[in-house]
């Protein structure tokens, strides 16, 4: 069943970066490789916000005052963009994908406290897909929060999250690694 490969999954991704990032300072939790590039703790405030952006979605399509674009009409090109952002998503990174700017972290410096607010983010989300089953059982297709005219089944969006968090679980990892490299310390 789905859901518990989803619940399965999001557990592990939790468990994975209370792992390696769990015992990291807040100096730690929010250095930065270079100006431009995002620091473990902006990695996971970017989950968190761009999870929650489809919480109101969600919410919308329940009250009935959800619009799906005209787009969202066609089969093509509903499973053509789902795929598309999915392979997009892989943790793989071999492709560097800029984000819209509704899903950029904060540039304000999180505490240590940002792995627990993850945690309990992780709680809503598996409640969230649990109460959305019946949605996904009558192939509910929804737009991107970032952009109407990108159309895919809600079934696919929680597919998206999922391997998106494992994504920035690996950009994190590829931090810390540069942590190491660059002598900082990251114990507390």
């Amino acid at each position: 069943m789905k859901l518990q490969q989803w619940t399965q999954q999001i557990d592990g991704n939790t468990a994975a970066f209370k792992q390696y990032f769990g015992g990291l300072t807040a100096e730690s939790l929010n250095w930065k490789p270079s100006p431009g590039a995002w620091s473990i703790a902006q990695n996971i405030d970017h989950l968190i916000t761009i999870n929650q952006s489809y919480f109101k979605i969600i919410e919308d399509i329940r009250q009935g005052g959800y619009q799906l674009p005209l787009m969202g009409k066609f089969g093509f090109v509903v499973a053509l963009f789902g795929n598309m952002l999915y392979n997009a998503s892989k943790p793989d990174r071999k492709k560097k994908i800029s984000t819209f700017d509704i899903w950029q972290p904060t540039t304000s410096p999180a505490g240590e406290e940002i792995l627990q607010r993850f945690e309990t983010h992780q709680e809503e989300l598996k409640a969230i897909i649990k109460s959305s089953m019946d949605l996904i059982a009558e192939n509910v297709v929804i737009s991107s929060p970032a952009n109407k005219n990108i159309v895919y089944k809600l079934e696919k969006a929680f597919d998206i999250i999922i391997v998106h968090e494992q994504r920035h679980l690996e950009q994190s990892k590829e931090v810390l690694s540069m942590m190491k490299t660059n002598g900082v310390s990251t114990v507390v």
